[in-house]
C-alpha cells in the first residue's frame, strides 16, 4: 500500500504487519484531526474493544501543526505540536486496542482544496485493503471547514471503489455541531453507557488540547450525557450516554447524489417538524 506522503504512518498497537492489521478491520473511522476519532467515534471503538471478530481502525487525515496551544504548550512550535499530537494519537490507539492507526499527515489546506486529490487517493488505498463493514466520518452539517473537507474526501474515496468493495453503511458523526437538531426518526442512535472509564481514558490522552485550553473531554462527555437525558421528554433515561449519527449511506449508493442536496433533506425535515408542531399547538391563534 503506497501513500502519498513520506511522513505518513501506519501504527499497529499489537505489532502485526500493517496490511494484515488493516485487513482485519470491521469498523473504520476517518477524522480530520488527532482526537476527533475519540470524540466522535466512541461507539465503534467500544463495540470492537477486546472482541476477536471486530476490529476498529482509525485514520487521521491532517498533520496537527496548526493546533491552538496554551499553558505548557504555549511556546511549542508547529513542528513540536506535530510530534506531540502524533504521540497522543498513538497512545489512544494503544489504549483502545485499535487494529491500526493511520496518520496521513496532510496539511489542512490540502483537505480544504477540492482540486487536491492526494487525501482521497490515500483514503481509497486504505479502504481497498481494510474493506470495513461500516465507515464513520464527520457529518455534512459540521461547522468546521476541515471536517467538511475530510467528509468530502472520504465520500470521494469510497466512490472510487467497486460497489462490492464499499461498506454497508457510511455514518456522519458529531464533533463541531451535534446532531440533536435532526428529526428523531432520522437519527442513528449510539448507546455509550458502557466503558465510560475507557471513553474518559481515550479522550484524556490528548493533553496538548485539554490542558492547552480546550476541555473537549468534559464537553464531549457532557454532550453524551445530555443526549441520553434530553432524547425523550416522556420517559426515564434508557442510557447514561448517547451519541447521534447522520446516515450518509445514500451518498455511496448513488454516485450522482449531490452532498448538498442530500444534507438539505435532513434540514428540511427538521424545518417541517417544527412547523407541524407549531400548527398542532395552534400558533395561528396567538395574538
Amino acid at each position: 500500500m503506497k501513500l502519498s506522503r513520506d511522513t505518513s504512518e501506519v501504527y499497529v498497537p499489537d505489532g502485526l504487519d500493517a496490511e494484515q492489521a488493516l485487513a482485519r478491520t470491521t469498523h473504520l473511522a476517518v477524522g480530520a484531526h488527532q482526537d476527533d476519532l475519540e470524540f466522535m467515534a466512541g461507539e465503534p471503538i467500544i463495540a470492537c474493544y477486546q472482541q476477536p471478530d471486530r476490529w476498529f481502525t482509525g485514520v487521521v487525515v491532517t498533520d496537527g501543526r496548526g493546533s491552538p496551544r496554551a499553558g505548557l504548550y504555549a511556546s511549542y512550535s508547529d513542528d513540536d505540536m506535530h510530534g506531540v499530537r502524533r504521540k497522543e494519537q498513538r497512545k489512544a490507539a494503544y489504549v483502545g486496542e485499535y487494529a491500526a492507526q493511520v496518520l496521513l499527515d496532510h496539511p489542512s489546506s490540502a483537505v480544504k482544496n477540492g482540486a487536491d486529490g492526494d487525501p482521497a487517493e490515500d483514503l481509497a488505498a486504505i479502504l481497498a485493503v481494510a474493506r470495513p463493514e461500516v465507515v464513520y466520518t464527520h457529518n455534512l452539517a459540521d461547522k468546521h471547514d476541515t471536517h467538511i473537507g475530510v467528509a468530502f474526501k472520504t465520500i470521494a474515496a469510497l466512490r472510487t471503489l467497486p460497489a462490492e468493495q464499499r461498506p454497508k453503511q457510511l455514518v456522519g458523526c458529531e464533533v463541531w455541531r451535534d446532531l440533536d437538531w435532526m428529526c428523531d426518526d432520522d437519527k442513528l442512535l449510539f448507546d455509550l453507557s458502557d466503558h465510560e472509564n475507557l471513553q474518559a481514558s481515550l479522550m484524556g490522552v490528548f493533553d496538548s488540547q485539554i490542558s492547552g485550553g480546550k476541555r473537549y473531554d468534559l464537553a464531549t462527555a457532557g454532550r453524551r450525557r445530555a443526549h441520553a437525558t434530553y432524547f425523550q421528554s416522556h420517559g426515564t433515561d434508557n442510557a447514561t450516554g448517547l451519541s447521534f449519527g447522520m446516515d450518509m449511506t445514500a451518498l455511496i449508493e448513488d454516485d450522482g447524489l449531490d452532498p448538498n442536496t442530500f444534507v438539505q433533506r435532513y434540514i428540511q425535515g427538521f424545518a417541517d417538524e417544527v412547523r407541524e408542531r407549531l400548527e398542532r399547538i395552534g400558533y395561528r391563534n396567538l395574538q
